[in-house]
């Protein structure tokens, strides 16, 4: 047994540098594991980073000073942002407060209809498994709602916690762009020498996560007004809202889309019944996640992802269940990290060179 571990730590990491890559993954990760409350607003920070680069770079190629760049990137930015915090968040409260508050007539419809199932199929339901599924429903539903309307200012935490992100990460925001390569610098201090394989796939992951980021936010408004100028047009109940969870669903890649049919499918029969609007409905939002998936996506991040959907609903599910919302955000980043280790390691350059080795 310890000549077969011996054996594999020999094949795999024999070469300093890929240790070095090793030890490093392994800190960042340990840290954001066991600090991801705390650095929470530094990643949001990055995200945001992440999201102004391209502009700021634009800028300078147009021969603006960076810190210029910055200020007037992060003004446009925070403008935009204080706007729809003024305009939108408010409409889409007040759509979540009335959907709260229709809810127990939704329930009591949805009650009515689901009765119907023992007579409609007495061979599948019986009474008493449609009451026990009723009663879940209705204390389910009596959690989320309470939860929502006695949601406040108290539950966003304290104030401290407010000023962190209202004021402390416009600022993480405005250093992180203004003097990227100080502190790209500064962190290099830190890292082993004879890293080149650690900075090739840095480099690599790099520019893919910051393709990302922007793509998946632009990916994010496209689909949102698109799926808003649809539900408004059909006079769908709550359109904002819903078109909001839309947009925010393309986050989740598959699930995302599977999880967000049921509210529009059950918005649009409590509104309609069951008539051909409703199937209209449900086409026309099948339309759009195809033009994403097809289109969109494609279009976006041609040159960001190439990962097997298995790989991707993996790297979803796993870094989801361990970063929670970042893992979920970054799952795709992520795993596309593993792929360019899995590339760049030492082993792996190996095996593609023996056949050719071989031929000759």
């Amino acid at each position: 047994m310890l000549d077969i571990l011996r054996d594999w730590y020999s094949r795999n990491f024999s070469d300093p540098q890929a240790v070095i890559l090793a030890l490093l993954l392994c800190v960042v990760f340990g840290l954001v594991w066991l600090f991801g409350d705390i650095l929470a607003p530094v990643l949001v920070a990055l995200v945001l980073a992440y999201l102004l680069e391209g502009v700021v770079k634009t800028l300078q190629r147009w021969r603006v000073p960076r810190t210029l760049a910055t200020v007037f990137v992060l003004l446009a930015f925070l403008a935009v942002a204080l706007i729809g915090l003024i305009v939108i968040v408010p409409l889409l409260f007040q759509q979540v407060e009335q959907l709260v508050r229709a809810a127990p007539d939704l329930l009591g419809r949805l009650q009515t209809e689901m009765l119907r199932l023992p007579e409609l199929y007495p061979e599948v339901f019986t009474t008493a498994q449609v009451n026990d599924l009723i009663g879940n429903v209705r204390r389910e539903i009596a959690s989320v709602t309470q939860d929502i309307l006695s949601f406040s200012l108290a539950q966003l935490g304290s104030i401290v916690v407010i000023a962190v992100y209202v004021v402390l990460v416009p600022l993480m925001v405005f250093f992180a762009l203004k003097d990227k390569d100080t502190l790209l610098g500064f962190f290099r201090m830190f890292v082993p020498q004879r890293s080149e394989l650690s900075f090739r796939v840095w480099r690599e992951v790099d520019q893919k996560i910051a393709n990302y980021i922007r793509g998946k936010f632009v990916e994010i408004m496209i689909v949102w007004v698109a799926t808003y100028i649809a539900f408004m047009l059909m006079g769908l109940d709550y359109a904002l809202l819903l078109s909001f969870a839309v947009g925010v669903s393309v986050i989740i890649p598959y699930i995302g889309a599977v999880v967000v049919t049921v509210p529009i499918a059950l918005v649009g029969f409590f509104q309609w019944g069951f008539v051909a609007k409703l199937g209209y409905l449900l086409l026309i939002y099948q339309v759009i996640q195809i033009l994403d998936g097809n289109v969109l996506v494609p279009l976006l991040f041609s040159e960001v992802v190439n990962l097997h959907p298995l790989a991707i609903i993996v790297a979803v599910l796993f870094f989801g269940g361990l970063f929670g919302f970042w893992g979920v955000f970054f799952a795709i980043p992520l795993a596309t990290l593993i792929q360019a280790v899995m590339n760049a390691w030492p082993k792996a350059r190996e095996s593609r060179t023996e056949p050719v080795a071989a031929a000759a």
